[in-house]
């Protein structure tokens, strides 16, 4: 998992800040034949990119089988796909300077916030946790995982929103809620947060109704706490906050003291 988000980062500053328009468009043709062949028309870069990522995605493939019997190569393949397809809808927007309404930002968002793709791989990497017959509701991305992906949306748009106005980027939510209302910075941002607690809702309902395992749901639902630890005190994935920086040492490096009473 720590591969995939690793892959996940490069790709998203692949089509937000290094690669051309056009250079974006011949990688998501790459990813979408999921063909080595055909990826001499792209840069160097790409194609390094390209690369690593189908042999990550092979050989995850391929333990998944040895244990599992299952091959589920087509359905990671699609979960990248679905992914490079909606960073290249906003490159689009960003290089023609398009507004989207708030509907049409979050109904691309939700799926290039990566969630769907987080979840993809855990799911086949929890133990005995897949059926065959789930598989449709996983390449249908189930409402569980959409809400759970709303959530990191929501949650990151609130945390690096103003940053990456300066630096250059689509406009998030926030933006496309004072765009389209006539609002208040202030004003849009209670309403994403509305919108968060809205969704916490339907996710927790949700968890009662759906046919996942409990741990694969158990997954969804803290894929979105970890969204509001990382985004709560602003962007902590991107910038070096020390708040997130002194979360993450007490959790995997700072021993934890333990106190023995004597009677």
């Amino acid at each position: 998992m720590t591969k995939v988000n690793a892959f996940i980062t490069v790709i998203d500053d692949v089509y937000d800040v290094y690669g051309t328009l056009e250079e974006l468009e011949l990688f998501t043709e790459a990813i979408d034949r999921w063909d080595l062949s055909g990826m001499d028309i792209l840069p160097d870069y790409m194609k390094i990119c390209f690369e690593e990522l189908y042999n990550f995605v092979n050989e995850f493939s391929f333990q998944v089988q040895n244990k599992s019997g299952y091959y589920i190569t087509p359905h990671l393949k699609k979960a990248w796909t679905s992914l490079c397809k909606a960073y290249l809808i906003e490159a689009k927007w960003y290089h023609g300077g398009y507004t989207p309404s708030l509907e049409e930002y979050l109904e691309n968002a939700w799926i290039s916030i990566s969630a769907h793709v987080i979840l993809t791989h855990t799911y086949f990497l929890i133990q005995d946790s897949f059926k065959k017959e789930e598989l449709v509701c996983l390449q249908e991305k189930s409402n569980i995982i959409r809400f759970s992906a709303m959530i990191l949306r929501l949650a990151n748009d609130l945390g690096t929103y103003k940053r990456e106005n300066e630096t250059g980027d689509i406009p998030k939510s926030i933006q496309c809620y004072m765009n389209q209302n006539g609002a208040s910075e202030i004003e849009a941002r209670e309403y994403v947060k509305s919108m968060i607690f809205t969704t916490w809702k339907k996710m927790n309902k949700e968890a009662h109704t759906s046919c996942f395992s409990e741990s694969f749901k158990d997954s969804t639902i803290n894929l979105a706490r970890m969204a509001l630890c990382m985004y709560q005190h602003g962007d902590g994935h991107t910038i070096q906050d020390s708040k997130i920086q002194n979360h993450v040492m007490l959790l995997i490096f700072n021993p934890i003291p333990i106190v023995c009473s004597t009677q």
